[in-house]
């Protein structure tokens, strides 16, 4: 399958405290196809969140490129940034970052309502959202009266909303129990194929590493493919 997420060369370096340049990222090259899972995995610090904000467009590479699904981020101003990261990519964090004050229904419709859909389609695409993720009969709650599960998943279906190429996850489950981690492990899983999505994932999680299709250590910047999560970091 022809990729749909090309990352090539990505360096990141910062300034230090002490004036010294500080290397996070130091020549990463990443490929996912459209419904491929990947997992990313490493110790506390190597770089695995500073990687995924390149990817989203979150934040720019010291060297090196992204291209999602044909266009290079380096070739885009602020504008067209933006609308990449609206409508081409999915974002899930370790807090789900849901607003209190809206239903989960209101939630998962409000990035459509941004990307200009009109209120009746949103709201129907929303419903269909929850409904996949198995949150049906949830719809109409806030997030004060949601598990943190049921949270979860509704922060889940609001980054599929727009039908994004490209889900990147943050530690997704670092928040959650063990009974929700898992049945958020087996949606990830799932979902990643059912909407044919890329999905990259960072985790320190062994079980939810295990379900994608490769997974890949970050180690002294750099990416290394790992043979079994058993020799995860």
């Amino acid at each position: 399958m022809s990729a749909i997420l090309e990352a090539s060369g990505l360096r990141k370096v910062y300034q230090g405290g002490d004036g010294f340049p500080i290397e996070v990222l130091a020549g990463v090259d990443l490929s996912v196809s459209r419904g491929e899972f990947v997992a990313i995995v490493g110790s506390s610090g190597s770089g695995k969140s500073t990687l995924l904000h390149l990817l989203g467009a979150l934040d720019t590479p010291s060297a090196g490129s992204v291209q999602l699904d044909g266009r290079s981020f380096g070739e885009l101003d602020s504008d067209a940034l933006a609308l990449i990261r609206n409508r081409k990519i999915g974002f899930v964090f370790q807090f789900h970052h849901l607003l209190r004050e809206f239903t989960a229904l209101e939630n998962v419709m409000l990035p459509l309502l941004i990307a200009g859909e009109d209120d009746a389609r949103a709201r129907s695409q929303a419903a269909e959202l929850l409904a996949a993720v198995g949150l049906a009969g949830r719809m109409s709650h806030r997030p004060a009266a949601l598990s943190g599960g049921e949270q979860q998943r509704t922060a889940v279906a609001r980054a599929l909303a727009g039908d994004p190429v490209l889900v990147l996850a943050d530690e997704p489950s670092g928040n959650l129990d063990a009974g929700n981690s898992e049945r958020l492990h087996q949606l990830f899983a799932r979902l990643s194929r059912e909407f044919e999505t890329a999905l990259v994932v960072v985790t320190h999680n062994r079980s939810l590493a295990a379900r994608a299709d490769r997974v890949l250590s970050l180690e002294g910047g750099r990416l290394v493919p790992l043979s079994s999560v058993e020799s995860m970091p």
